[in-house]
């Protein structure tokens, strides 16, 4: 069995995916694991969903709202250098307090980002 080869990218020429007025993203994925810079204006909303995926969250700058549970009673709020581990199936929305860019790491990767059937996040991203 050969193995895989490594590769290398530079996130800045990774294609720029726009999800909407106010949420765009750049993503890398291997065979078991998915990174994404994610770029949200202020006031964007990631709607309420989740996901069979884990997820960490890393925030490089800015600042994000997270509700997490079916009933959204657990808030948080992560900022530059902050990060937040999302187990899978547990709901959670998030809302930009400020311009903010975050890497999203996925295990698996999401197989919805990579087919385009993420319709909870291309539906606008802006909301009170």
């Amino acid at each position: 069995m050969t193995p895989a080869k490594a590769r290398r990218y530079r996130v800045s020429e990774l294609p720029l995916e726009e999800l909407g007025p106010h949420i765009s993203r750049r993503l890398a994925t291997g065979e078991r694991s998915m990174i994404a810079h994610v770029y949200l204006k202020k006031g964007a909303v990631v709607p309420k969903h989740s996901h069979d995926n884990e997820q960490i969250t890393y925030i490089l700058d800015g600042a994000l709202k997270f509700w997490l549970g079916d009933d959204e009673a657990e808030e948080m709020v992560l900022r530059s250098g902050e990060l937040l581990l999302i187990p899978s199936h547990l709901p959670h929305r998030a809302k930009a307090l400020e311009d903010t860019v975050d890497v999203d790491i996925f295990t698996p990767p999401r197989q919805d980002w990579l087919d385009g059937t993420d319709s909870y996040l291309r539906s606008g991203g802006a909301g009170s």
